[in-house]
């Protein structure tokens, strides 16, 4: 019977021990000093990071257009123009310099005021693309039977990921000015960091407006073999930082 009883003033001892403690809890909760109370003094905050850098990728499209009773000799022309252009351009080909491929072939009816079939037309396009513009632009001046209908810049993943550390730095440096300015001018001594979001995967790339010098027809000059005019822009990669401190 004492066994009994000893074991029966453990137990209420212990359910006691779990009562006191989770009364404490609550009121701990109830003053919101507890973990589940809002946090205070936190501030949200973001900030980026800009460095620019001359764009060196450059695209150029060569085209050609062609008519005719039908369907077939027109794309018989377009097809003599694009593999000739393409053995052309292939000699003087290089991997990232210069990297050369079919654009679109486009093969469509004309039609009549009567609205039949009076005839076909079509187009066909040649794409050079690579870091080496001197290399391009003397390629497009020198293939026959096309003429450059287009030409736009772009900056590539390696010119991106060289300055991606400095954008990044730049980007941590106003964050942290931003969160003293703003730690100080409401009172407060400092700040510590509770969570940070720094987005170096892709970073946002803003081109600048970048065009050849000449258009049309323009762009082949009289001398054939002369270089088509490019002039590139530049590109913006942009770094941003975001997150919480908690003003102290």
């Amino acid at each position: 019977m004492k066994g009994d009883m000893a074991r029966i003033a453990v137990k209420t001892v212990a359910a006691m021990s779990l009562l006191a403690c989770a009364g404490a809890v609550l009121a701990q909760n109830a003053n919101g000093s507890g973990a589940n109370a809002a946090p205070q003094n936190v501030l949200q905050l973001s900030a980026s990071g800009t460095v620019e850098v001359p764009q060196d990728v450059l695209v150029m499209h060569l085209s050609t257009t062609k008519e005719g009773n039908d369907a077939a000799s027109v794309q018989a022309q377009l097809k003599q123009v694009l593999d000739a252009a393409l053995v052309q351009a292939k000699r003087d080909a290089k991997p990232l310099q210069m990297d050369v491929r079919s654009g679109d072939f486009s093969l469509y009816p004309r039609s009549n005021k009567d609205g039949k079939i009076a005839g076909w037309q079509g187009s066909v396009e040649l794409i050079l693309e690579g870091k080496d513009f001197t290399r391009i632009t003397t390629t497009a001046g020198a293939i026959q039977n096309m003429t450059v209908s287009s030409t736009s810049f772009s900056l590539s993943r390696e010119g991106r990921e060289k300055v991606e550390g400095e954008a990044q730095a730049k980007a941590i440096a106003a964050f942290k000015d931003k969160a003293t300015s703003i730690a100080k001018g409401f009172g407060f001594s400092s700040y510590t960091l509770r969570e940070v979001q720094v987005n170096d995967n892709g970073s946002e790339v803003v081109f600048y407006a970048a065009k050849a010098r000449a258009n049309g027809a323009m762009m082949k000059s009289s001398m054939q073999d002369s270089p088509v005019p490019v002039e590139a822009g530049k590109a913006r990669v942009i770094v941003s930082v975001s997150g919480s401190v908690q003003l102290r």
